[in-house]
């Protein structure tokens, strides 16, 4: 009999036994026992006489069905290959392609087994059950690297995508914040009241005049105004300053709430800044 220690076949064996001990050493194995046993099947006994004997039909039928896996394995492996060419991340590994030559020649060689003689059969039919489970179990290694690497991408722009979403709100923020606080100042405010004062009630610079008295001698157009001895509060004085609520939630810290709830206030009370401010001017208050 053949020792098939000196084969290639037995060369591969020792190759696979090696490079893949994790948890696909029960197919491999499979695989080598198959592949011994199409050793044996090309011809019960190899005397040094029969070595160029004829195959046989089983031997045949093996070598054809090992080239089918074998074309399987090839075909799944490249459209792997060629997805992993085609993808703009890092793999996150160094094998980014599965070798695909040793089993395209061994297939291509046993797709012609009529021609050869039963011991190149009984090789070659080893040969790419053997390269067949290795392709497979390098192409599943590729293929868990990729799906490994996808979501680290995935990951990777959920974060990005985090960053940049908390940075535009911090810079919004900041942004309100600066608009607050110069709106917030004397001559913010009366910028503000200038606007909302023609705007909302058609009143122009004749009247504004009138206002920036009228609030001038009552907070100096100051948001933080308060009166101990009345509790007025704010740049209009509400009296009690909680009456600012019906403007806004933030009466206590916005200008602009105080002068939208001012304002109305005159309007209801005194038709004008100019008729408030005359009042004031008669009796001191307004």
């Amino acid at each position: 009999m053949i020792d098939t220690l000196h084969t290639r076949a037995s060369k591969r064996v020792a190759h696979v036994a090696s490079a893949h001990s994790r948890m696909r050493r029960p197919l491999i194995a499979v695989a080598v026992v198959a592949a011994l046993a199409a050793t044996t099947a090309a011809g019960a006994v190899f005397a040094p006489a029969a070595l160029g004997a004829i195959p046989s039909e089983q031997a045949l039928e093996q070598a054809a069905d090992a080239t089918d896996d074998g074309k399987i394995a090839l075909v799944n492996a490249e459209s792997l290959n060629n997805v992993v060419a085609g993808v703009d991340f890092p793999m996150q590994t160094a094998q980014t392609q599965v070798d695909l030559n040793d089993l395209t020649a061994d297939v291509k060689s046993l797709s012609r087994a009529a021609e050869l003689s039963s011991e190149e059969v009984a090789d070659l039919t080893a040969e790419v059950v053997l390269g067949t489970v290795i392709v497979q179990s390098k192409t599943a290694d590729l293929q868990d690297a990729l799906t490994a690497a996808k979501q680290a991408e995935a990951e990777r722009i959920r974060i990005e995508a985090e960053r940049i979403a908390a940075e535009k709100a911090a810079e919004e923020k900041r942004r309100a914040e600066a608009a607050l606080a110069a709106a917030n100042t004397p001559e913010g405010a009366k910028a503000t009241a200038r606007a909302m004062a023609a705007e909302l009630y058609g009143w122009g610079e004749g009247q504004f005049s009138c206002l920036v008295k009228l609030w001038t001698k009552e907070s100096g157009w100051n948001y933080k105004a308060y009166n101990s001895n009345g509790g007025a509060t704010g740049i209009p004085q509400a009296l009690p300053g909680s009456k600012m609520a019906t403007a806004g939630a933030d009466w206590r810290t916005n200008a602009t709430t105080q002068i939208a709830w001012g304002l109305g206030y005159i309007d209801r009370a005194y038709g004008s800044p100019c008729s408030a401010w005359g009042h004031s001017q008669a009796v001191n208050w307004y």
